[in-house]
């Protein structure tokens, strides 16, 4: 819509029908600009790395929850279960800590610069700041996920705790045991959630982004 020579975007927003020149540009669309990616590889290397990360995390915690678990009742001696999941959790860490740092890193980039509120309109706004609390849980969930899976594995030389199943711990395991073990369960299934959900926000940030026309990406750079 056309309003004296001005375009009217979502929600009503203005927006100049030409960027301005360097001369007529705002200190405040000067600010944003300074705040662009330098360049589109680095850029586009970043998100790449935030979305592998995010891969890792959440193929790993699927792969744990549905396929190691219930594989170690195959081993018939719960002790050895204990120390099989804790070795695989304990190897797959490093996975899981680089991961984590992509994905929150990445992201806080992000908002610092391209996709900060006043450059978003609409629905965009919004699901940025849902896709904040989710990485905000995802932080606090995968951290202390770390730190109780280690101190889980300490509960028995050589993470032996005695096991049922991956999820669940045998009747001899103490009881400091048992309640470290539902504490990861809990947090495993907050990360999965928060991963599930950081999935769905970026396809739907993407989606909002592929239907702007060629011409409304070019009359607003910051979109």
């Amino acid at each position: 819509m056309r309003r004296s020579g001005i375009l009217v975007g979502p929600a009503g927003y203005p927006r100049p029908l030409t960027c301005p020149s360097k001369q007529e540009a705002s200190p405040d669309t000067m600010g944003s600009k300074s705040l662009q990616p330098s360049s589109d590889i680095v850029s586009s290397l970043g998100r790449a790395l935030s979305d592998l990360g995010l891969a890792g995390l959440l193929g790993g915690q699927l792969f744990g929850r549905l396929a190691l678990h219930p594989a170690v009742t195959a081993i018939s001696e719960p002790r050895e279960r204990g120390e099989v999941v804790n070795a695989a959790w304990r190897r797959y860490g490093a996975v899981n800590a680089a991961g984590l740092a992509a994905v929150t890193t990445g992201w806080i980039g992000a908002r610092a610069g391209e996709v900060r509120d006043r450059n978003l309109v609409g629905s965009e706004r919004t699901l940025a700041r849902v896709k904040d609390a989710l990485i905000a849980a995802l932080a606090v969930a995968g951290v202390a996920s770390a730190v109780e899976g280690v101190r889980f594995s300490r509960e028995a030389p050589d993470g032996a705790v005695p096991l049922r199943d991956g999820d669940h711990t045998a009747p001899q395991a103490s009881e400091s045991a048992r309640r470290r073990k539902r504490r990861l369960n809990a947090l495993g299934a907050t990360t999965i959630a928060a991963e599930v959900g950081i999935v769905t926000v970026n396809a739907a940030l993407s989606q909002i982004n592929f239907r702007h026309s060629p011409v409304r990406r070019r009359l607003n750079p910051f979109r």
